[in-house]
């Protein structure tokens, strides 16, 4: 497994010895940030169910400002420390070590412009995730990676590759109310 573009277009990382984590393929991290490109650039990223944290690092690597990792398993955290070191990075890279759900839970509203969802294929965390998310956005894009048979709600854009879909949903600006107009005095 290698970092598809940007500054470290190909550079391998490391990746756990554990059957529970599918790190995104690189076909797959390609096409997402071609769809991405015009969001990355300066963007404060969340990787959630980070893993190795293939998907915040190709971010890092294609000018996000930095990314903030999310992971639990020891086996991923291992990886994701080595690859954020590999890559010296550190200074871009902060790693939190807790469970995905009751971290996003506890974001406030538009805390990052772009946040990567990559949870278990078939779980049903990602569509607690997106239900949380479309109740108030704590990022301006949100990209979940799923089997394509898993219906979700109706996302910006959909893509399908192989196996393998990418949702990406955005949060619509605020509407600034506009003070009412009074009605021209009466002469």
């Amino acid at each position: 497994m290698r970092i598809v573009g940007g500054k470290f277009a190909g550079r391998q990382l490391t990746s756990p010895n554990d059957f529970r984590v599918r790190p995104t393929a690189e076909t797959v991290r390609a096409q997402m940030m071609k769809l991405l490109a015009d969001d990355l650039e300066g963007a404060r990223v969340l990787d959630l169910f980070a893993g190795t944290g293939a998907l915040g690092l190709e971010a890092v690597s294609r000018g996000a400002k930095y990314v903030d990792f999310v992971e639990f398993r020891p086996s991923s955290l291992h990886a994701l420390r080595a690859n954020i070191a590999a890559l010296r990075v550190s200074e871009k890279a902060r790693v939190y070590k807790k469970d995905a759900l009751p971290f996003a839970d506890a974001l406030p509203p538009e805390r990052y412009d772009l946040a990567f969802a990559d949870p278990p294929y078939e779980s049903r965390m990602l569509d607690r995730l997106i239900e949380r998310w479309l109740r108030a956005p704590w990022s301006r894009v949100l990209v979940a990676e799923h089997v394509r048979t898993h219906q979700l709600p109706r996302a910006s854009k959909f893509v399908m590759l192989e196996d393998t879909a990418i949702s990406i949903y955005r949060s619509t600006p605020a509407v600034i109310a506009a003070p009412p107009t009074l009605p021209p005095p009466r002469p």
